[in-house]
Parts: C-alpha cells; sequence; structure tokens
C-alpha cells in the first residue's frame, strides 16, 4: 500500500483497518519526515498501532519509534561538510551511519489502543511519553 500525497494518508490508514493487519510501519522516507505529526494523529485517530522514525511521531500519537539520533545524523553531516570544505574529495570520504538508535514508546497510545506494553521492552526504551 502507498501513500504518495497526504490527501492519501486516510485512505493507507483505512486499508490498514480493512485488511486486519496488526500495524503500520512508516519508514524513513524523506516525503513523510516532514509530516510525522499527521500520521501520529491519524494513527490514533484511525486505532492504528504504527512505529515510526522520531520523537515527533511519538509525541503527535504513534505508539513507538526506533530510530537514528536526528542529532547525530546532523553531527555526522557537518563533520562531512567541514572535511569537503577543508579539501577531501567527497569520494573518499568513508561511509558512515549513526550508531545511535533510539526507542521511544507512547504509553497513553497504547491504553488507547488496548495494547499492554511488557515491561522488559519499557525497561529498554530510552524515553516512554506517559
Amino acid at each position: 500500500m502507498r501513500a504518495t500525497a497526504e490527501h492519501e494518508f486516510d485512505a493507507a490508514f483505512l486499508k490498514v483497518l480493512e485488511l486486519r493487519a496488526g500495524g503500520l510501519i512508516i519508514g524513513p522516507d524523506p516525503y513523510f519526515g516532514g509530516r510525522q505529526e499527521q500520521l501520529g494523529t491519524l494513527s490514533v485517530h484511525h486505532r492504528v498501532p504504527a512505529i515510526g522514525v522520531n520523537r515527533n511521531f511519538v509525541a503527535a500519537g504513534g505508539l513507538m519509534s526506533y530510530g537514528a539520533s536526528l542529532t547525530d545524523m546532523f553531527r555526522l553531516v557537518g563533520v562531512y561538510a567541514g572535511r569537503i570544505l577543508n579539501g577531501d574529495k567527497p569520494a573518499d570520504l568513508p561511509v558512515q551511519q549513526a550508531t545511535n538508535l533510539g526507542l521511544i514508546v507512547n504509553l497513553k497510545t497504547a491504553r488507547v489502543l488496548g495494547l499492554t506494553i511488557p515491561v522488559t521492552l519499557l525497561g529498554r526504551a530510552d524515553e516512554v511519553i506517559e
């Protein structure tokens, strides 16, 4: 199922319900990146357990997120930009990825959805929103 425009978001959530899917994963797509709050709100509205990639999604009502720290990613970009500005060739720079991943859980959303989050998962979470 695809949603490539904001007006398709509601239909995508309704399709998840129609398919009786257990939940929805919203991947790290640049298009969705700027719409995390809207998607989080829709997940609560349609009562669809959804996992996203950043805190804004969870704060807006998404069930949880697991992804790289935006701060760390921006820091890596800054380091690369600095090296390029100092004369390094981009092709010579090593490929890197963020290693600081965070798990955020929204207990309020879990309650609304009638879900119980295991204590072991909550213990591993970097942040729990109540």
